[in-house]
């Protein structure tokens, strides 16, 4: 008797394929994992917005090209703002492998998710585990219900739990790995708490918009976690909370007046991450937004704006680099303080620096070495805010 693999599969294969020919994939049981876990069953729409901003949608199994491809899949809209925006997605299967290969699993080890999504990445697990040894959270039960769905119809049933990620899973634990799918601008003592001895920890850890990388901790015999960035750069939606605060910033208005000098920092700040999260870990306070200005009959920025809670602003020219700042905060000081410690180190990038989460939570990251010359203690997270 004569079996056909389903349509699908090809296209899983060579997505498995290309992942493994780019350097992504290292290891046979990646490899097996995205050949074998139906990508379409955890993503049957997708969003995409054109240059104009409009959303539209189309069905996964009427394109299996777009299903299976090294991409991130928006998979639900939020419009609670007046206006849509993600709210939900598949990972680029890329960085998920990059990132699974980072956790250096064994067949042995038991791993602890936070952020179950659409639940590929826990089909991945599970794929390579086994069921037993994989378990996932998510704030949103309606989207953790979804996703065990979504996972039993794929063959596989993880321990799911609709809780908030911060506070990680202790009933199950301890995890050899946790692995986080969400940003989050601190890593939580609860996660060292929950980690067996010789385990470790792969987070994006990001201050605010685009403000951080993957960082990768081990947890060291004395319970503090310790490890430095990954080199690539990566970016995940950030992990939410129960109550959190809209922070709303005001808008820079061309008109206004303020103080204004010259700066050779950067512009804009964000250009240059390891600055920008430099500047955030500097003092920036939460809740900046930044973006730009832009030329009223031309629509072509030609400034940098950063706008903070407290009502303060900056302003930076892109022709000149003329800083215009207005309120009690100056938003723009730790973006020249970051900038001068990055000139002044020969322009580092993620791989000098790491991060240490002590055994009070406290969280400290550090350039070259833990207690080098240049650390900054990063403020706690005790009243989480959504930008």
């Amino acid at each position: 008797m004569t079996t056909t693999a389903p349509e699908w599969a090809t296209y899983a294969g060579l997505l498995a394929d290309l992942l493994r020919e780019r350097g992504d994939i290292e290891t046979p049981e990646w490899h097996d994992a995205v050949e074998h876990v139906p990508r379409h069953a955890f993503v049957q729409r997708a969003y995409e917005q054109d240059p104009t901003g409009l959303w539209t949608s189309w069905e996964a199994d009427a394109h299996w090209d777009r299903v299976y491809a090294p991409k991130t899949l928006v998979t639900a809209l939020d419009s609670r703002r007046g206006y849509p925006e993600p709210a939900s997605s598949s990972t680029n299967p890329e960085l998920m492998v990059r990132m699974l290969e980072m956790l250096d699993l064994r067949d042995s080890h038991r791993v602890l998710e936070i952020g179950t999504g659409t639940g590929y990445n826990a089909a991945l697990l599970s794929r390579r585990l086994g069921d037993t040894r994989v378990f996932s959270v998510d704030i949103d039960p309606e989207l953790v219900a979804l996703a065990g769905q979504r996972l039993r119809t794929a063959g596989y049933r993880p321990t799911l739990a609709a809780v908030d990620g911060q506070d990680g899973l202790p009933e199950h634990a301890p995890y050899d790995r946790i692995i986080a799918t969400c940003s989050a601008p601190a890593v939580p003592l609860s996660w060292a708490e929950q980690l067996a001895p010789g385990g470790s920890v792969l987070v994006d850890l990001k201050l605010a918009i685009s403000a951080g990388n993957l960082v990768h901790l081990n947890r060291r015999a004395d319970g503090t976690l310790e490890g430095r960035f990954a080199t690539r750069w990566a970016s995940f939606m950030a992990m939410r909370h129960h109550g959190d605060l809209p922070v709303s910033a005001p808008r820079v208005e061309q008109a206004e007046d303020g103080r204004s000098r010259a700066t050779a920092a950067p512009v804009p700040p964000w250009g240059t991450p390891v600055v920008w999260f430099l500047a955030h870990a500097a003092g920036l306070p939460r809740g900046v937004e930044f973006g730009a200005l832009l030329d009223p009959e031309s629509r072509t920025p030609y400034a940098a704006s950063l706008t903070g809670p407290d009502g303060s602003w900056a302003r930076v020219s892109l022709s000149d680099h003329t800083v215009t700042e207005a309120g009690n905060t100056s938003l723009w000081e730790p973006v020249e303080r970051a900038y001068r410690v990055w000139v002044d180190t020969d322009r580092p990038g993620w791989d000098r620096l790491g991060l240490t989460v002590d055994a009070d939570g406290h969280n400290t990251v550090w350039l070259d070495e833990p207690d080098g010359e240049h650390t900054w203690l990063l403020p706690a997270d005790d009243t989480p805010m959504r930008a």
